[in-house]
């Protein structure tokens, strides 16, 4: 998208190396609002956010209609969040927002000012994966692996929600206090905004249950 084409600021080549240095300033307009914008002779407007991807601090002067998932991918390289159905719906292009899961597609990169954002690249540590990225690979819980770094976001954060106690539709006994103990049924629940067309789903639980620490059924 951002090629090589002047008024759009920076290349994406030269925003990859700039990121190496830490925390970057960074002019990032949507490349088609931009064409049009210069064609009809009118100023862009964009907005300045600061906020954190993988651990970089980033200050970004963005067009305010950019989404989450395009800025990622169009403007960070961070390919591994995938489009999908882009309407909120699939659950593929799932991230890490403090900690919480969203659909990047139905997020405003301007709604995420001091936010830290993790994506499935920020999950390992060098070459020691993340242990739901493990369980996964154990488990075979993926076939053509389009919506797996979706998935294995959402189960990153339903992880610490069921440590914190955090109740669903599935959970018998919302009175009780404490962790809440992920059966099939919890996984499945929690799991349901994510959806696999290979349909690995059985495999998929027993990653979760895997990671979450127990033995699959």
């Amino acid at each position: 998208m951002m090629g090589s084409d002047e008024g759009e600021g920076i290349t994406r080549r030269m925003f990859v190396g700039t990121m190496a240095a830490g925390s970057v300033v960074v002019t990032v307009p949507a490349a088609r609002t931009a064409i049009a914008a210069n064609a009809a002779g009118e100023a862009l407007a964009t907005a300045r956010v600061f906020l954190t991807v993988n651990g970089r601090g980033l200050d970004v002067d963005i067009d305010p209609r950019v989404t989450l998932l395009d800025f990622l991918r169009e403007y960070l390289d961070l390919t591994g969040t995938k489009k999908g159905c882009d309407h909120g719906q699939c659950g593929a292009c799932t991230v890490l927002v403090n900690g919480r899961r969203v659909n990047a597609c139905l997020t405003l990169t301007v709604a995420l000012e001091g936010d830290e954002v993790v994506t499935v690249e920020g999950l390992a540590r060098g070459d020691v994966l993340h242990p739901v990225q493990q369980a996964f690979l154990e488990h075979d819980g993926f076939q053509c692996g389009f919506c797996t770094p979706g998935q294995i976001c959402s189960v990153v954060a339903l992880l610490d929600e069921a440590r914190r106690g955090a109740v669903s539709a599935a959970t018998r006994d919302v009175r009780r206090r404490g962790p809440v103990a992920l059966g099939d049924d919890e996984i499945r629940e929690r799991m349901s905004g994510n959806l696999c067309r290979c349909a690995a789903y059985t495999n998929i639980v027993a990653a979760v249950q895997a990671a979450s620490g127990r033995r699959p059924a």
